[in-house]
Order: structure tokens, then sequence, then C-alpha cells
């Protein structure tokens, strides 16, 4: 199926009941039905570079940027874009972020605490990820003491499936005592924080509009479009499928961190005896 789990056809389901199964607006199922055209990507290819370099610019400067690079665009035009890829100056929030009045949201539990080893803090957040003729969604979800991607998947839609299947190859191979996402949909929906909330994790979501929240994840997503989606330039999901798959292992198990003394993630993570006591942590809410 194109739509992955949404059958417009279904028996028995409308496409009402299936969206709302899934934690996914209708509005976006018919968006995504609609490929952009050759100029509109060509424009969101560099919206998207602009905004992995400088993450503050919102959409008045984009506007000018583009249209010193030779770009006819007005501000409503890369409004509308920047929409439909989840951007906004300083911290990725509309499209990919929007939270639904109805679902409950946490507060933030990490300012001020110091992470003491593996498994003490997680997180996880959704980035676009252009193709040559489209676009795709990607999540994954971070260690934040290792930074070691636990999971990770693709998605044509910001439907919550794909990140609960990603939380739940991630709760396969660990628990972690917080886990912190945005204010998305995908996030607070009753579903994805029921399994948090089963497995007896805190949950920790960020303030809206503050840079700093989420910081390891946007770093990740720096280092996986600079080292891996730019020079590669995916022109297929499959492409995309692999190569991400090649790169996560390589970040994982042989790409060294500066911050980690050059050690591997999968070195720190791996190093459990370094685990102290969270629930005496200092610091810890």
């Amino acid at each position: 199926m194109r739509w992955g789990w949404i059958e417009p056809d279904h028996p028995t389901l409308s496409l009402a009941a299936q969206c709302d199964l899934l934690g996914l607006p209708r509005s976006t199922w018919y968006d995504q039905a609609t490929v952009p055209n050759a100029w509109n990507l060509e424009v969101m290819r560099r919206l998207d570079e602009e905004y992995t370099a400088h993450p503050f610019y919102g959409s008045r400067r984009m506007t000018a940027v583009l249209r010193q690079a030779g770009y006819a665009v007005n501000r409503k035009r890369v409004m509308r874009l920047m929409r439909q890829m989840g951007l906004a100056a300083i911290y990725p929030k509309p499209a990919l972020s929007r939270p639904d009045p109805d679902h409950r949201v946490y507060p933030y539990w990490l300012r001020g605490v110091t992470i003491t080893g593996p498994d003490h803090v997680w997180s996880t957040d959704i980035t676009y990820l252009r193709l040559l003729g489209g676009f795709m969604y990607l999540v994954a979800i971070l260690d934040w003491y290792s930074r070691k991607v636990l999971a990770w998947r693709l998605s044509n839609t910001l439907e919550t499936r794909f990140c609960l299947d990603c939380l739940d190859e991630a709760l396969r191979v660990g628990r972690p005592v917080i886990f912190n996402s945005d204010q998305g949909v995908q996030f607070t929906s009753t579903v994805f924080t029921g399994r948090l909330a089963e497995a007896g994790i805190r949950i920790s979501m960020d303030g809206r509009g503050r840079a700093h929240d989420n910081i390891f994840v946007e770093r990740l997503w720096r280092s996986v479009k600079y080292e891996e989606v730019y020079p590669k330039g995916y022109e297929t999901v499959e492409a995309a499928y692999q190569g991400l798959h090649c790169y996560f292992e390589f970040y994982n198990h042989q790409r060294p961190h500066q911050a980690l003394d050059y050690r591997t993630p999968a070195e720190v993570y791996a190093d459990r005896a370094t685990i102290l006591s969270l629930t005496s942590a200092e610091g810890l809410p």
C-alpha cells in the first residue's frame, strides 16, 4: 500500500477512522497525496540546507536568502513550504510538532539534571529527509549519555505508527529512566505516552520554542544530513533506507565522538557498569 497502514477503500474502516487510530490528521493524508512539483522540491532542498546550517532563520530571513540565491519566491510560499517541511526558527515545531489540544503535555524534567550513564535519558525527534523526487520523514531515538542511535524509522506521512514502531524497537534494547520529546501530536498521543507509562518511564517534554531542550538529537540531524544525506542525494526510498542503515551502523560503531573521549557510542552504551543508582542521582526530579 502506498500509504503504509492506510487503505482508502477499507471494507469496514473509513479513512477518518483509520487516520484517528493512527493519530494522523486527515489533512496530512490528503496533502501527502500530492507530489510537489520540481520547482517546489528545489526550493525545499535549499530550505533544508539553509535550515540545517542556520536553524535560527525564520521565514523572513529565509525568503531574503532564497531571493539572493536567485529564487523568485515570496514569504507566503516560503512559510507554506516551511510548514510542510516542519521547520520554524530555532526549533522545528509547526508541521512535525503541532500539539493536539486533547493530548496531555508533560513537564520538562531535564533542566539541571546530570546525566549519569546509559539509559538514564533517551530522546526522540522527527526530521524532514529529502529525496531526488520527493521527501520522507525520519524519526530516531537517541541515548543522551552515549549518543547511540537506539532505533530509527522512515515514513512518508507524519503518522504516530512509525514513531511507535521506533519506540518498540528501542525498548527491546533497554529502558530509560526519562524519555524526552517535543510536544508533537505523535509523542503526546495516548498510545505513545501509554507505552512509556506502562514501562515505568518518566515522560519529559520540551518547552515550546526552546532551542536546547533536545540539543543532542538536533546535532544528530546535522551529522546525518551533512555526512550522509546531502553527499549521497538519495533517489528512492530504498536508497534512503539502505544509506541510513549503513550510516547509523557507522555512526554507532565506528565514528569516534570528541565528547566521548573519542570512543564510539556503541562502546560507551555497552559500558553499563558506569551507571549509578539513578533513582538517587543528584538533580534528578
